[in-house]
């Protein structure tokens, strides 16, 4: 096991001895249009639990509704995204860690084509979306385990 691998083994381990539970969120960014893997263009907001595996579903349920209530964005749970290798590795309910992926669509924030230019028109209404996300993660979290 590398070194990541081993600190993020370890970091969770010492929040679940301290809190009783550990929340994971693996934020990734990725174009939206990959024409070699996929038709079409991705959800802005593409969610992934591992078919529910990794996270409890009232978590994914309260995630997924934080998406659908901004109507400018699109979103998916569990789509061409279920959950990359941490969060199948990582997420265990039954232990009371639950981890969920987020892939953000690059669209959401800036040009995907050169000059690949950050767009804070585009960013500002995403991080609150982002925001919102985390903020849900941490109060379902408090709830579950109070």
């Amino acid at each position: 096991m590398g070194p990541y691998h081993r600190t993020l083994q370890e970091e969770l381990a010492r929040l679940k001895a301290e809190f009783g539970y550990a929340l994971l969120f693996d934020a990734h960014s990725i174009r939206s249009l990959i024409p070699h893997l996929f038709e079409g263009k991705l959800p802005d907001f593409n969610l992934g639990t591992f078919n529910g595996a990794s996270c409890d579903p009232q978590l994914a349920s309260r995630l997924e509704a934080i998406c659908a209530g901004h109507g400018g964005y699109t979103h998916v749970l569990n789509g061409r995204f279920k959950g990359g290798h941490i969060t199948r590795h990582y997420g265990n309910p039954a232990e009371h860690i639950h981890a969920v992926q987020l892939e953000l669509a690059q669209s959401a924030y800036m040009e995907e084509f050169e000059p690949f230019r950050y767009r804070e028109d585009l960013a500002a209404p995403t991080q609150v979306v982002l925001k919102e996300l985390l903020q849900g993660l941490l109060a379902w979290g408090q709830e579950r385990y109070a």
